[in-house]
């Protein structure tokens, strides 16, 4: 990105940002605070006050110490950045837009006349809906100028007839990108032989899992005025990486691919072509060993974690463990 996209992107996420902050999986339309719990089941708000449409978020992992938010790989998907949602009933909006009317400053009521000339739609079906924004991806800073401009095109406040979605509607896509940003991954559970203490000049190290690792799934869905959406992602784990942390083994690295049993996905390295030998002591100090699971993640357009896989492609995730391990020479004597 040039300077100058650089300088037009951030002035929109600034002012964009004017609606507070939000943690990891939030949306917010601009009008008040939004945000999601700080981990576990809960929902992320999109609007404000207790009238705002939410996104809600059912997860099957409620997170292990070690455990972090999904780090994706490179990949050639990008979340949308902004739909358009519903938020208010006819009532709700004209009391919404009431707020901000003149008031008396001798009484404190809103002055009459107030909503001359203005359209609620009281009596008629549907809702308004307002341009919706993932505000994890503004804080980013990695906006293009281009997806900022794209934003522009759907109007911030709109009204909708019942049964009559709008270009650029909330969907199961969106709800993805949510359940994959509120995605938390257990750091791999490696244990070695032998241990991180104690390991062995020239002597083979051994990785397995302390516990089989489980699917991790999120799901994400919208239920207001009318709009019933879901999406799920789910997060499986399929090979590990081993990086020993130092030019001074052999091999600095080997992959494995994981194997499936009834309780989870495994891997024990003892009889594997691949283990890594460390060639020098570590001394008084110690080798970073590095741990990298790989996750192939999908999504389904439903709460069911098992249902028919959607497009497009999600990235994969990462999920890493890093240990010192203290690596010892072993004096041989000969007489």
């Amino acid at each position: 990105m040039n300077g100058l996209t650089r300088t037009a992107a951030a002035s929109g996420i600034a002012a964009l940002l004017t609606f507070g902050c939000a943690g990891v999986a939030s949306a917010g339309d601009g009008t008040g605070s939004s945000g999601k719990p700080p981990g576990g089941d809960g929902e992320g708000s999109s609007g404000s006050g207790s009238i705002g449409a939410q996104v809600q978020y059912e997860t099957n992992f409620k997170g292990t110490s070690g455990s972090d938010y999904i780090a994706p790989s490179e990949g050639p998907w990008e979340p949308p950045l902004c739909w358009t949602q519903p938020k208010f009933t006819p009532k709700q909006y004209k009391e919404e837009q009431k707020k901000t009317a003149p008031i008396d400053p001798n009484t404190g009521k809103t002055l009459p006349g107030w909503n001359d000339g203005k359209e609620f739609h009281e009596g008629d079906k549907g809702a308004w809906w307002y341009r919706t924004y993932a505000v994890d991806q503004l804080k980013s800073g990695n906006i293009k100028l281009g997806d900022m401009e794209k934003c522009t095109t759907i109007k911030g406040v709109q009204w909708v007839e019942q049964g009559d979605p709008p270009q650029n509607a909330i969907s199961p896509l969106a709800l993805a990108g949510l359940a994959y940003a509120e995605t938390k991954l257990p750091a791999p559970p490696v244990t070695l032989r032998p241990a991180a203490d104690n390991q062995i000049v020239n002597l083979a190290t051994r990785v397995k899992f302390d516990a089989p690792l489980e699917r991790v799934w999120v799901t994400a869905s919208f239920n207001h005025l009318g709009v019933n959406l879901a999406a799920t992602t789910v997060a499986t784990p399929v090979a590990l990486r081993v990086d020993a942390g130092t030019d001074f083994a052999d091999p600095k690295t080997c992959d494995y691919d994981l194997t499936k049993s009834k309780s989870g996905y495994q891997v024990d390295t003892s009889k594997s072509g691949c283990n890594i030998a460390y060639r020098k002591s570590s001394g008084d100090g110690s080798y970073p060993l590095q741990a990298q699971i790989t996750w192939k993640v999908t999504w389904t357009n439903s709460a069911d974690p098992d249902g028919p896989v959607q497009q497009p492609t999600l990235p994969d995730g990462l999920s890493t463990f890093e240990q010192d391990v203290t690596v010892k020479e072993i004096q041989s004597i000969n007489r």
